[in-house]
């Protein structure tokens, strides 16, 4: 080999020892080490149990343990807060529920809550129960509403307590149908439950989780549910918008996940992808579904629209009612 051969040989392992000028570092290739989802709900609550779906999932599909971590406080908005002020990286992402749109209205908050977000997917879908105790002489959601209008401020229903989620939504209907009752706010669905069993409030609106399994035991009536469709773990309970003759009344019952703005695609798309592909499994499908519950999935743009639309829904709730944060 000529002088000139090897240097020019010489030169080619060199570059080959070189990075190439797109190739990502280890530590840039996402992920490179463990994720966090902030869940702004105490633990053992259904968001509680949402997160931990949600890191199992990304755990499976992107070789990296996801951990949840449980901030609660001031309605969820004091875990947000921390959440949506971490990197854009994809290391830290919020859990979020259909309390993240009631709260700009109940809270003066330090954030956008469209703004300071990066939606990633959709999680869960679901709908809560009307019910009530097994005194109300009321068969079905028409006799009920009908005499709430009849009887102003007679009719008296609880809550997770005022501004949850499950006082707007009931609000929501009232208005919708005309009604004036009279709201029995608790600390928690629990304690609402329990109440609701022992006949000291007539009526609760709430998670399939919370009140079917009092329901089959004859101790509640259900009276319809939420969605616009009827539920298919529960085909024998007419929705709000056939049994209440409210046909523009449809609340979901949903979570999600979200990341601060200026989440790179890239990371974005993995995080999607991920999710989605883990919510078609069977398994899951299976576990969820005597619950009520079924995995959504989507596109971060179609759950950001969902987020933007029930913002200024509840809000509205919220101001007619002049609804205050606990």
């Amino acid at each position: 080999m000529t002088a000139f051969n090897r240097r020019r040989f010489h030169a080619a392992l060199a570059s080959l020892a070189l990075p190439a000028p797109f190739a990502l570092r280890a530590e840039d290739r996402f992920p490179s080490r463990p994720l966090k989802i902030v869940c702004p709900f105490a633990p053992g609550g259904g968001s509680d149990f949402i997160a931990r779906v949600a890191s199992t999932l990304l755990g499976e599909r992107l070789g990296q343990s996801a951990i949840v971590e449980n901030r609660p406080g001031a309605g969820g908005t004091l875990g947000t807060e921390l959440a949506l002020r971490s990197p854009a990286d994809g290391y830290t992402l919020l859990l979020v529920a259909g309390s993240y749109t009631v709260n700009p209205a109940l809270y003066k908050l330090r954030f956008d809550p469209v703004a300071d977000i990066t939606p990633v997917i959709q999680l869960s879908k679901g709908a809560y129960v009307v019910c009530v105790n097994a005194n109300v002489p009321a068969r079905n959601l028409h006799e009920l509403l009908a005499y709430g209008r009849q009887n102003p401020g007679k009719l008296t229903f609880a809550s997770a307590g005022n501004g949850s989620h499950l006082h707007i939504v009931t609000e929501y209907l009232f208005g919708m149908a005309g009604v004036k009752a009279t709201h029995v706010p608790y600390k928690g669905t629990g304690p609402a439950v329990t109440d609701l069993l022992a006949g000291n409030v007539d009526m609760l609106v709430a998670g399939t989780e919370a009140l079917m399994q009092h329901v089959k035991a004859g101790k509640l009536r259900a009276l319809a549910v939420t969605t616009a469709q009827r539920l298919q773990a529960y085909p024998d309970i007419p929705s709000v918008a056939e049994a209440g003759n409210l046909p523009d009344y449809d609340v979901v019952a949903w979570h999600g996940l979200v990341a601060p703005k200026g989440l790179p695609p890239a990371v974005l798309a993995t995080l999607n992808d991920a999710l989605n592909d883990g919510l078609q499994s069977k398994a899951l499908i299976a576990q969820l579904e005597p619950t009520g519950v079924s995995p959504a999935g989507g596109t971060p743009g179609q759950f950001g629209t969902l987020i933007k639309a029930e913002i200024p829904r509840y809000g509205k709730v919220v101001r007619d009612n002049h609804i205050h944060s606990q």
